[in-house]
């Protein structure tokens, strides 16, 4: 365990300028107006259905026809066209979506490392939408260090077939979005995905300059969606996940907390979270809706924790040899829904096949704790 690992030395020493980008044309994936129960249109996209309108900020998904949602996570590609060290993350996409077959990839961030950002975000990108698969990415804090802005790199990503990324206007941050997952029978919503973009940097005057954070208005806008869901759901808040980059200043108390926390698998580094705790987890806690956080950004950590009943797990890292890594071989992480069933199946899949970390959520855990 190496918990005085300099990833910020090491990360600035690290970029390397690749190629000239490629031209963008392909199409965008249906999305539903958040907060509406408007009759939709279906558009197949995988193997799923896909409802809704385009141009906000809201996809609805299904379950398949086994009664499964296999949800890939990438997290840290850190992917720069034209450089060799790159080679290593495309190779684990292509596996990684192969021996998997996911009904939704969601990449938590990170995707690129380098310029030409564009060519970069197609390249790595590019496997996913081949294969026909509907993904959504929530963007990291080197997303838009290159030759694009961020909502630049969020308008190249939307425009890739079978992206089902999206934004909300008028917040903090670019990728801030909910999906829906509901029963190809009734229709009725039992999970919902909330991606959130946790930033660049710290804003705030007299703030040590140190990683980003979720705004307030980002948090105002969660909640309201929470709320919305839950009045429509009887007054029963939706088992819901929430997946961005960066990690939260609780999963550091977590990840200390050694007499009340339930850990499995590698803490690599010390949890590389945002100075500045503006309330995320409080308001999780009191809509009762959120049961999992899936993040990357630490790529030495694989690990789930429990604590104060919540999951605070991290993406298996993705990525190649333009930033540290020593938690080899790279690979991602699965989350497995099953229709009617609480909670969820999680494992980590490693480039080579190996399947690890093969865990039933909460009731593991459970049996771990007492």
């Amino acid at each position: 365990m190496k918990k005085n690992f300099n990833r910020r030395a090491f990360i600035k020493g690290s970029a390397l300028a690749g190629f000239a980008g490629i031209a963008a044309t392909s199409t965008m994936a249906g999305i539903l107006t958040p907060g509406l129960k408007d009759e939709l249109a279906a558009a197949s996209i995988g193997n799923n259905a896909v409802k809704g309108n385009i141009g906000s900020a809201e996809t609805k998904l299904f379950f398949n026809k086994n009664g499964k949602f296999k949800i890939l996570q990438f997290t840290d590609t850190h992917y720069v066209a034209g450089d060799p060290r790159s080679s290593r993350a495309l190779e684990n996409v292509k596996e990684m979506l192969d021996l998997e077959k996911p009904d939704l990839v969601i990449h938590t961030g990170d995707v690129i490392f380098g310029k030409p950002a564009e060519e970069s975000l197609r390249q790595i990108l590019t496997p996913i939408s081949e294969r026909k698969i509907p993904f959504a990415v929530a963007l990291g804090n080197h997303d838009e260090e290159y030759d694009k802005t961020r909502k630049e790199v969020y308008e190249i990503i939307r425009t890739i077939p079978h992206s089902i990324t999206a934004t909300t206007d008028g917040i903090y941050g670019v990728t801030n979005y909910a999906l829906t997952l509901a029963s190809p029978k009734d229709d009725k919503i039992s999970r919902i995905f909330y991606l959130l973009d946790s930033n660049r940097g710290a804003t705030i005057e007299d703030i040590p300059k140190t990683y980003g954070h979720i705004h307030f208005d980002q948090i105002a806008w969660y909640r309201e969606k929470s709320r919305i869901f839950t009045e429509m759901n009887g007054g029963v808040p939706v088992p819901s996940y929430a997946f961005f980059h960066i990690p939260l200043p609780e999963h550091k108390e977590a990840a200390r907390d050694d007499e009340n926390a339930v850990l499995t698998g590698t803490r690599g580094e010390n949890v590389g979270s945002a100075k500045i705790n503006s309330g995320l987890f409080v308001s999780m806690k009191e809509m009762k809706d959120i049961q999992a956080i899936f993040v990357g950004h630490d790529h030495n950590s694989d690990c789930s924790v429990y604590w104060n009943n919540m999951f605070f797990i991290y993406g298996r890292f993705s990525g190649c040899d333009t930033v540290y890594n020593d938690l080899k071989p790279n690979g991602a992480r699965v989350i497995e829904l099953t229709e009617g069933t609480e909670g969820f199946r999680s494992w980590i899949r490693l480039k080579g096949g190996e399947k690890i970390q093969d865990i039933q959520y909460p009731d593991d855990f459970m049996r771990k704790k007492n």
